[in-house]
């Protein structure tokens, strides 16, 4: 029997995306006011970083 080990090598940069999605959840859900939005905001706050980086990219000429 061979014993594995795991190495989380993505660990600081899964934690900084956790509180991104959860800073933006809470500011998207502030400003929604019926249910549909609130659930709108989980979407919004998931896909909010792939839209910031696709602009600032796009500002930046690449």
């Amino acid at each position: 029997m061979t014993k594995s080990k795991t190495v989380y090598q993505h660990a600081p940069s899964g934690y900084v995306m956790f509180v991104a999605y959860f800073g933006a959840l809470v500011y998207f859900i502030n400003n929604a006011d019926g249910f549909w939005q609130v659930v709108f905001s989980f979407l919004q706050a998931a896909v909010w970083p792939g839209i910031l980086l696709y602009h600032g990219l796009q500002a930046l000429g690449v």
